[in-house]
């Protein structure tokens, strides 16, 4: 057995609770993991006002990876957790690669899907470039830019490359070059000269707006999709909804070069009205488990996790009731 160190942020609300059935059922599948917990969140946020400091991103950076349940909490101001903290370690520790996929199982009626989402995570318009103008006044400016690198593009687009060339050999790109004529052109470009190198893999393009449409309408054209960061953070909540829904959603911020650490999560949020009362359904946060075991070289027990997991809408019950039949399943 292998054994990998992990940094834990259950966070705020159902995080710990969810967080706590993934471990469990890692734990039956025989990988020992080295923890380590972190006290990091909203509510830590609310008791001294630290967020995330240069000290633990040093620590972090160390580890294998970092298994994160959900953080905010509804007195904490908007943007202060999501900047400080998410985007933060996003930026900080390189994690480019955002990886969602969405499985919905065939209902005999061929409605099933299997795809992947490549969001590019680190750029666009989560970049923080822009500001106001005489604030507060009839005249105020906002200006939000987008930044987007040949360099950020590229990898992201790479590595989505790769990731169809494991699976079913067709790869879409997700933009709106028709009004983006800066920022799409810079994507498109680059994606069909990487494409050049991928002669094996089929390549197609939608505007994103076509693509929601698709999403719900036709979501088997897809193999795997990749985009920039907004569209991205758009298109990966539809693809939950069409998928089972944002409880059973799972998600990889990845540094595919592994200079630090990658960080796995479900994408719900900490639902603090339901906090402590084991209503939480953990399918989401077990599957993000299993994402991190296959980036730490544990396929196999990967598999069995999400072969466990493949008919969620059976698992029912408490929160720990849930990671229980999952357990039973492995």
């Amino acid at each position: 057995m292998s054994k990998h160190k992990v940094g834990i942020v259950g966070g705020d609300g159902i995080g710990p609770e969810v967080i706590a059935e993934g471990l469990k059922v890692i734990a039956a599948c025989g990988v020992e993991l080295e923890t380590i917990d972190y006290d990091i969140g909203g509510a830590r946020y609310l008791k001294d006002g630290m967020v995330l400091s240069d000290e633990i991103l040093d620590e972090w950076r160390g580890l294998d990876a970092i298994y994160l349940g959900a953080v905010g909490t509804p007195e904490v101001p908007p943007g202060v957790i999501e900047r400080g903290l998410l985007l933060k370690m996003r930026f900080d520790l390189d994690l480019y690669v955002n990886q969602r996929p969405f499985v919905k199982p065939d209902d005999g009626e061929g409605s099933g899907h299997d795809f992947v989402v490549i969001r590019e995570n680190t750029e666009g318009a989560y970049a923080g470039e822009g500001g106001f103008l005489r604030k507060g006044t009839p005249q105020e400016i906002a200006t939000q830019g987008s930044v987007n690198t040949r360099m950020g593009a590229e990898r992201a687009i790479r590595y989505a490359f790769d990731l169809a060339r494991t699976r079913r050999a067709h790869l879409t790109l997700v933009h709106k070059t028709n009004v983006l004529t800066f920022s799409g052109d810079l994507w498109e470009r680059t994606f069909n000269e990487v494409a050049t190198e991928y002669s094996d893999v089929e390549t197609a393009y939608n505007h994103v707006d076509a693509a929601c449409i698709y999403f719900v309408e036709d979501p088997q054209r897809y193999d795997v999709v990749v985009t920039d960061n907004l569209f991205g953070d758009i298109l990966t909540d539809l693809g939950g909804a069409v998928s089972g829904g944002i409880g059973v959603a799972s998600s990889a911020n990845l540094n595919p070069s592994r200079t630090g650490p990658s960080m796995f999560e479900p994408v719900h949020g900490s639902a603090p009205d339901i906090a402590g009362q084991q209503k939480a359904n953990p399918v989401a946060a077990i599957l993000s488990g299993a994402m991190m075991l296959d980036f730490l070289g544990e396929p196999d027990a990967a598999d069995r996790i999400t072969m466990a997991c493949a008919d969620a809408a059976s698992l029912t019950g408490s929160t720990a009731e849930i990671g229980d039949a999952v357990v039973g399943r492995l």
